[in-house]
């Protein structure tokens, strides 16, 4: 770590520059013939401004993206597709567990969803929707410059100015030829074409870019943020700036193995995503942290929170909460998002509202903290952030402020003097399957986690070899039992942090029997099933009905049914029928073996067992 003693930005030593910094910025806003300003939209007043506060509800028709659980065989994740109308293609995100899969024509994809939404093989499936940047255009009544003192960035740049951190932009593209931008660009990846085009298609971009990295103390314009960070320019949307799900999770993959610390996504839904939490894991584990903007709104969002991204809601400059921000479990911290001057494409300057700008606010800030201190970890960043928020709303956190607006001076300074050490190893257990259980096929393997740094990756040991690594939250497992042989295993799991910490959970002993569908006779005058409902590989229902019939040219005395090895139904008559409440034999998700007995008057068995999916 870099000792805040020797760092090369001592508190005051670049005092001077910074104050002319700012000062060179308030005194050319106030000459800028705001009339002039860049506008997307016909201009407002405050009071009148323009918010899109329609929900989401386009999503590309036909397509699913599957998180399966790490270690399940690619062409079991694509059987779980053909009871529901098989698959026309599918392909992998690069460098993420993830799968798209695009279904034939004509088959309903919600359906679908809801029906793989409850499979056990799959972390989770969803639609990859299309949504909308995070933007709404006020009128330009404010100062152009209130959200830099307000979170207090003079101050935070007396320390740092985020100096060989790059920030990427996932947006419309960022105009590389911006007079208050040219000098931060670094090359950047077009998702959207596959090429590397970054080309501001629509201009939402340049004015995210600018509100995190604007440059200073360069005669014009404005001063983002961190004004001295790169700008990593990742084209995602199309020209009317709406984004795939799958395109944001493209994009930080890409950032993240490519030299980006901090990733700004200014876009709707994208804090409920688990395929975009997934990825901003995969930051994460590099040393990065994603940003997002809550949304414009102006409601309740039923998202979880996650320790995977932050998510942003705007205030004003009075401190009070946007009426048009998005709000709910999920929302991290706030930050100014009204009236923001900014740039805008081909070389202008304007003012804009919405959580797409408050979120590259916090972008900045985690750029200035992380060139203070470069030895910070995601989870030190979380918890900085939090301990320095100003406090808004109820007391403590709350659904609409989140921990609070951050405060960029008191969070560059804790980070700044924090020695991160960490010597606190993960805890983990197994929580599926339970020590003793009977297991079968592809078996579904929960674990339970946690860390003061927060988890990176969980492997899978069996008898002690490792034969699973899962580095993608949320962490489980897929255990493919079908070529052992039957017999004892012992399940362990390991869990590591960014430290490199390690925790161990306890043993969980289990018992593979992977029975053959098959009737065998003790004699060849034992009876014969003559039907049974059952089949093997088949996915049975909550209230599964179950039923069998057995012939014999003795009388058939019994006939029962066994359920994962225990007797559940016994008929004394030729025929059994029986309604399973599967769910509560076994984890959903769960292969058990299930098998019909029928005895004669003689004494002669015979049995047939299957193996089903619950």
């Amino acid at each position: 770590m870099q000792n805040p003693e020797n760092h090369r930005y001592t508190p005051g030593s670049i005092s001077f520059i910074t104050r002319s910094i700012i000062l060179t910025a308030l005194l050319l806003a106030s000459f800028i013939d705001i009339g002039h300003a860049e506008v997307i939209e016909e201009k407002k007043s405050v009071a009148a401004q323009t918010v899109d506060t329609e929900p989401v509800t386009s999503w590309a028709k036909g397509r699913l993206l599957v998180l399966p659980r790490a270690g399940l065989p690619e062409q079991e994740s694509d059987n779980a597709f053909k009871p529901h109308g098989g698959i026309k293609a599918k392909h992998r995100l690069e460098g993420l567990n993830v799968l798209i899969y695009d279904l034939p024509d004509g088959v309903d994809e919600v359906k679908v969803l809801n029906k793989l939404k409850k499979d056990r093989r799959f972390k989770n499936v969803e639609l990859d929707m299309l949504v909308a940047a995070d933007q709404t255009v006020t009128d330009p009544t404010f100062s152009s410059s209130w959200a830099l003192p307000k979170i207090g960035a003079p101050t935070a740049w007396d320390i740092s100015n985020a100096d060989g951190i790059t920030i990427a932009i996932l947006d419309t593209g960022v105009d590389s030829n911006h007079p208050d931008l040219a000098a931060n660009m670094v090359p950047g990846w077009n998702i959207y074409n596959n090429n590397a085009d970054t080309t501001d298609v629509h201009g939402h971009g340049t004015k995210t870019a600018g509100v995190a990295a604007a440059s200073a103390n360069n005669g014009t314009g404005s001063a983002g943020v961190a004004w001295s960070a790169s700008i990593m320019p990742i084209r995602i949307a199309d020209a009317n700036a709406y984004a795939y799900f799958s395109a944001m999770a493209s994009g930080i993959r890409w950032a993240a193995d490519n030299g980006a610390k901090v990733a700004n996504i200014s876009y709707s839904g994208a804090a409920g995503s688990l395929t975009v939490q997934s990825a901003a894991n995969y930051m994460r584990s590099k040393g990065g942290v994603v940003i997002v903007s809550a949304g414009n709104t102006g409601g309740y969002l039923n998202y979880a929170a996650s320790d995977s991204l932050l998510a942003i809601a705007a205030t004003s400059s009075s401190d009070v909460r946007a009426s048009w921000s998005s709000y709910g479990p999920f929302v991290d911290f706030t930050a100014p998002g009204v009236s923001i001057y900014t740039t805008t494409r081909g070389g202008g300057y304007g003012y804009v509202s919405g959580t797409s700008f408050s979120s590259p606010i916090v972008a900045a800030t985690a750029a200035l903290m992380l060139s203070a201190n470069s030895n910070l970890m995601p989870a030190d960043i979380d918890q900085i952030l939090k301990s320095t928020a100003i406090d808004l709303g109820t007391i403590s956190y709350d659904q609409y402020y989140g921990y609070g607006r951050i405060d960029a001076a008191k969070a560059v300074k804790a980070a700044w003097t924090k020695i991160s050490v960490d010597s606190q190893a993960p805890i983990i257990s197994i929580t599926s399957p339970t020590g003793g259980q009977q297991v079968s096929g592809i078996v579904a393997i929960d674990v339970n986690y946690s860390d003061n740094q927060g988890v990176v990756r969980v492997d899978l040991y069996v008898n002690g070899q490792k034969i699973i690594t899962d580095n993608q939250a949320p962490y489980s497992f897929a255990w493919d039992t079908t070529k052992l042989t039957d017999g004892t295993y012992n399940l362990t799991a390991r869990a590591y942090d960014a430290a490199g910490n390690e925790g161990t959970s306890t043993n969980v002993s289990v018992t593979v029997k992977n029975a053959v569908s098959s009737t065998s006779q003790d004699n060849p005058d034992g009876p014969v099933i003559t039907s049974f409902n059952l089949a093997d590989g088949m996915k049975v229902s909550h209230k599964q009905k179950v039923s069998a019939t057995a012939n014999d040219d003795q009388a058939i005395t019994r006939i029962s049914l066994l359920i994962n090895g225990s007797e559940v139904a016994v008929s004394y008559s030729s025929s059994l029928s029986y309604t399973w409440d599967t769910w509560r034999s076994a984890p959903r998700g769960s292969w058990l073996p299930v098998t019909v007995e029928a005895a004669d008057s003689d004494g002669n068995k015979t049995s047939q067992t299957v193996n089903v999916q619950n």
